[in-house]
């Protein structure tokens, strides 16, 4: 997918899943990306978040380590070397990241609590964090304040946010997010 050209991706589920407590379990996920003229290299990570928009593709980026780029050459042998290191590092991305779902399952937050986290997560930048941090509130965009709402409404509601992962939890406002930013973004088509 592009917008105005700027930016391709694809995302390709993994075998297995990341498991959170007894039955939330957490699909993996391969994306690539890359600039539509093909001027840059390939971005290929793994990520437990299936990319299907800028807002996911964005969510996915943020905070990236052991990420692999792959220059644009001919060579092929290079290409399924570099393959081969991103299969190794989404294996252990998903086994570093399933105990710190659990953990965030164990942090038990107030419904204040939860509604700051999903205002920093669905901030859009710096502006609007440093609004937050200085409780300048009302110069937040309706567009911003009705989408932390809705993941707010989400994370209260939703079937899949009362269970003991995450009904009141840090794992169940990541979840809330999300889930949320992947409906926006099919809302948004």
């Amino acid at each position: 997918m592009h917008k105005s050209g700027e930016r391709i991706f694809i995302t390709a589920k993994l075998p297995g899943y990341m498991r959170v407590g007894d039955d939330d379990l957490i699909e993996r996920y391969l994306f690539l990306t890359n600039s539509h003229d093909g001027s840059g290299s390939i971005t290929a990570a793994f990520t437990p978040i299936r990319v299907v928009c800028q807002n996911t593709l964005n969510a996915a980026m943020r905070n990236l380590s052991n990420v692999v780029r792959i220059r644009h050459t001919a060579n092929a042998n290079l290409r399924l070397q570099q393959a081969h290191k991103v299969m190794g590092i989404a294996n252990q991305v998903s086994a570093e990241l399933e105990p710190v779902f659990n953990q965030w399952a164990k942090v038990r937050i107030t419904d204040g609590e939860l509604k700051k986290l999903i205002e920093m997560a669905m901030a859009p930048n710096r502006e609007v964090l440093g609004k937050l941090k200085d409780s300048k509130l009302e110069e937040l965009s309706s567009h911003y304040t009705n989408m932390v709402e809705s993941v707010y409404e989400y994370a209260l509601s939703s079937p899949t946010q009362n269970m003991h992962t995450t009904a009141g939890t840090v794992f169940g406002a990541y979840n809330a997010v999300i889930m949320e930013s992947k409906r926006l973004c099919k809302a948004a088509e």
